[in-house]
């Protein structure tokens, strides 16, 4: 995602490596955090977000919704599984960030597709190295639907988890590719918008950014579990370097939480895989 809300994914429990204990089929809880991030990708403000807000967590053979969103597995094998998922960004109001001021707000983006991941070596019983390559449209709702384009992230993860499931580790580095239709949402600036520091500006699509993360979790009790994140975005390399909406060359994320499991399955996940 975009302007992802990253602690509801942080929150939930490592992915199941070889020797980790099976996970229950479905948790239910409470989870809260604080985050900051750029108000938008590229801008020079920022952002402080604090959620508390339910969450559940369902592991099915074909229905999820875990860390790595809401969606159907219709794939799933040993080295591959594909999917389609669901995610979601929260808004950003334009009068609170200068750049923007005058200009329609950012809404909620919900975005949708496809993603294929692949495992590409596990250089012990308890890490992973994967590639994931999700495409998805992403639509604004506010005042409605409405479609803003579409992205495509490819992303090479490693993962590294503690065989009982106390604690994991993630880190990743991706490339953020946006048609022009998404790029012109965030850094377009249509003629009517246009002032003597902002000029008009119509934005291609090509390259958002490159981002380098890294969180992860630790259980404290069988119901509690700490989080983090930290999240670095480079825009240098941009398509839209030249629009007056993109103030950065580069910019961070940082997030941190807990997450409260009230009542969890005395089933199991259908194969013990998050």
């Amino acid at each position: 995602m975009i302007r992802t809300v990253t602690l509801l994914a942080i929150a939930s429990a490592a992915p199941a490596l070889a020797a980790e204990p099976a996970l229950p089929l479905w948790e239910a809880g409470v989870f809260g955090g604080s985050a900051v991030t750029p108000a938008y990708p590229g801008a020079s403000d920022h952002s402080t977000r604090t959620l508390a807000l339910p969450y559940l967590v369902y592991r099915g053979k074909v229905l999820r919704a875990d860390r790595s969103g809401v969606g159907a597995r219709l794939v799933n094998t040993d080295r591959t599984e594909f999917d389609v998922g669901f995610a979601l960004s929260l808004p950003a109001r334009s009068d609170d960030v200068p750049a923007r001021r005058g200009m329609p707000d950012l809404g909620t983006l919900v975005e949708f597709g496809p993603r294929l991941k692949i495992k590409l070596a596990e250089p012990s019983p308890n890490s992973r190295v994967r590639l994931e390559l999700p495409l998805r449209a992403v639509i604004e709702a506010r005042g409605g639907l409405h479609r803003q384009g579409a992205t495509f992230e490819p992303r090479l993860a490693y993962t590294l988890a503690d065989p009982q499931g106390r604690w994991h580790v993630d880190t990743a580095l991706s490339a953020v590719l946006g048609n022009r239709g998404i790029n012109d949402y965030f850094y377009g600036v249509e003629q009517q918008f246009a002032t003597p520091g902002r000029p008009a500006y119509a934005a291609k699509g090509g390259l958002m950014l490159t981002r380098l993360g890294l969180g992860g979790s630790y259980l404290l009790h069988r119901d509690w579990r700490a989080f983090a994140f930290l999240r670095y975005d480079n825009y240098s390399g941009a398509a839209n370097r030249d629009s007056p909406l993109l103030r950065q060359n580069s910019g961070t994320s940082a997030g941190i939480g807990l997450m409260w499991t009230w009542k969890r399955s005395s089933q199991p996940a259908w194969d013990g895989d998050e």
